[in-house]
């Protein structure tokens, strides 16, 4: 596993890094959790993501019980704030922040989160607002950096703008070999700013793996096949963008990789990225995805995945 900074911080993270959306405290059961964790630290990742909304605090408790008796400076501990609670509370007012922290820390059992996120915008609340309440965060020692998901350039960089409030360290976008709108202005800014990117989705809930097959039924024990995890999957039935993607099979066959690893290791060919965040339901998901982190793609390749999707690749701006 090779390790980058994490923007201007002083954190070094794992190029590939655990995620618990729609998995770890719901949908996938407690020993399978468990493992994929313990695989994690295997392989040597060091960066776990989570939010307090992913399973309505579920996952957040799941991680505080499988991480209590590891040390804590041994991995990067990142959660997040905006959706709404089962309670009813969302967003990044100052009462929501400085409520939301201490909940996520009480789930997590522990004093402090190496990142802490806005999961998304909050066209509701001032931005100033935010900003000092998450700088009133980190001062008191609660959280040691902050970061944000799906922001729009602009915001992120009036964030940026703002005197004497904490800097952000990360930006978590959406980002894919089909999905590449960060490209276009946020990845830019946050370069421009001490600011890296830690991927979600950068296997396109699966679909780039190719497990999902132009004209066949859906596999069983797919995300798109789970009531409870299939959240964002119409392109499963993208017929078109399935057959393109299977044009890069023999490119992963040639280079003695599987799809998933070729994928991700397209997304770490940019140096703005810190981390691309992968789910898993199996320990030896994790394992094989751990094994992208330091494969360099050449320009060839480069081209011929471009030339095997030319067509079948978004530029949507962020999703706040």
């Amino acid at each position: 596993m090779r390790y980058r900074q994490l923007g201007s911080s002083d954190l070094q993270v794992s190029e590939i890094s655990l995620g618990s959306w729609m998995t770890y405290g719901g949908a996938v059961d407690r020993a399978h959790s468990e493992a994929c964790v313990a695989k994690a630290f295997e392989v040597g990742i060091n960066l776990i993501d989570t939010a307090n909304v992913y399973s309505g605090g579920g996952a957040e408790e799941f991680l505080g019980d499988v991480l209590a008796a590891r040390p804590r400076d041994s991995y990067v501990l990142a959660t997040k704030l905006f959706f709404q609670m089962p309670s009813g509370d969302r967003g990044l007012s100052r009462a929501q922040v400085l409520t939301q922290i201490d909940a996520s820390l009480a789930r997590l059992r522990t004093d402090y989160v190496d990142l802490y996120q806005c999961h998304r915008y909050d066209w509701e609340t001032p931005l100033e607002e935010t900003m000092d309440a998450l700088t009133d965060v980190v001062r008191s020692g609660k959280a040691r950096y902050i970061g944000f998901s799906e922001w729009p350039a602009d915001r992120i960089q009036a964030a940026l703008d703002l005197p004497g409030v904490e800097k952000f360290v990360s930006s978590q976008p959406q980002y894919s070999l089909v999905w590449r709108g960060p490209e276009r202005d946020v990845i830019p800014v946050c370069a421009a700013n001490g600011i890296s990117q830690i991927v979600w989705s950068p296997l396109a809930q699966g679909i780039l793996t190719g497990k999902y097959r132009p004209g066949a039924p859906l596999p069983a024990d797919s995300r798109a096949t789970s009531p409870r995890m299939n959240r964002f999957m119409d392109a499963a039935d993208d017929q078109v963008l399935l057959e393109r993607v299977q044009q890069l099979q023999p490119i992963a066959d040639g280079l003695g990789l599987t799809m998933a690893q070729l994928a991700l290791a397209w997304i770490l060919r940019q140096e703005n990225v810190a981390s691309a965040i992968v789910g898993a339901t199996r320990p030896e998901q994790v394992a094989a995805n751990a094994a992208a982190s330091g494969v360099e793609l050449d320009a060839e390749t480069l081209r011929r995945i471009d030339e095997a999707l030319e067509g079948s690749v978004a530029y949507e701006g962020a999703a706040s």
